[in-house]
């Protein structure tokens, strides 16, 4: 582990690094990498994981990252970034002794794509702000990957929601996108009205369909307005948890069972807990 890290200590900066921790962070990622060796070899755990029994793992620490982001925990996103390191290093640790790659390759590769896909930064190519940087990228991942599509790149299990968002993402990135945001609350109100038609006539499969459309189009109009739509939703979903604990307990409190109560009644608790 030391050779790699010295590797890395011996290889000419791109730009000159002031970072006065710099040995410090080499030193860190050199102990990681010298536990995972020792974890990998003497642990019965750590020996019978593959490649895919850490999949559903790492989906799951990405969510508790997710969690803690929103939630605005520094101190707990350190912790859930080393929980992600660390199952990146042991995806790279199985894939050396097979032979495939090492840890190196992937620092490697990810370096060389990103110095690639910044032009603007390591070349000559000249932009004008972050939507041509952007565009650049898509263009020369497309080039990169070999990709006979522009969407060949986004994910079949991403969430439905955040695929739109890339899936929309991607399209901008070669300019087919709307020129104005008021275009695209115009086709929000289609969307609306077809929809509407829809669940009048009765037809379920049109109607899930036009719902389908509405949802896309009210994800592609938050992109013009700056906001995260799966954010946004989460802040929501968190909302409404809060306010239902809250008017929960206000039953209890009042020595009732949430059940008993019409819909009504909850409704006035609701409303109290709104005000809280």
């Amino acid at each position: 582990m030391v050779v790699l890290v010295s590797f890395f200590l011996d290889m000419p900066d791109i730009s000159a690094s002031s970072d006065p921790y710099r040995s410090e962070k080499l030193a860190a990622f050199d102990r990681l990498l010298t536990i995972m060796d020792e974890l990998r070899e003497n642990c019965p755990w750590d020996r019978k994981q593959t490649l895919r029994s850490l999949r559903h793992l790492t989906i799951e620490e990405t969510y508790e990252l997710s969690d803690a982001i929103l939630e605005n925990d520094l101190e707990e996103i350190k912790k859930e970034l080393g929980d992600i390191i660390l199952h990146m290093v042991f995806y790279a640790k199985i894939a050396s002794e097979k032979n495939a790659f090492h840890i190196g390759d992937v620092l490697n590769t990810v370096s060389e794509k990103l110095i690639n896909r910044h032009p603007h930064i390591y070349g000559d190519t000249k932009v004008r702000d972050e939507e041509e940087v952007k565009q650049n990228w898509e263009r020369i991942k497309l080039k990169e990957n070999g990709n006979r599509s522009v969407l060949g790149g986004v994910p079949q299990s991403l969430p439905a929601l955040v695929k739109a968002m890339r899936i929309q993402e991607k399209a901008k990135g070669v300019g087919f996108d709307w020129d104005r945001k008021e275009q695209v609350w115009e086709k929000v109100q289609e969307e609306l009205s077809e929809f509407l038609t829809a669940s009048q006539q009765g037809d379920q499969e049109a109607t899930q369909s036009e719902f389908g459309d509405l949802l896309f189009s009210l994800i592609n109009y938050s992109r013009f307005i700056e906001i995260n739509p799966e954010e946004a939703l989460e802040l929501t979903n968190r909302k409404f948890i809060d306010r239902f604990k809250i008017m929960e307990a206000a039953i209890q409190k009042d020595g009732k069972k949430i059940g008993d109560l019409t819909l009504t009644e909850m409704d006035q608790y609701w409303e109290q807990a709104k005000r809280r």
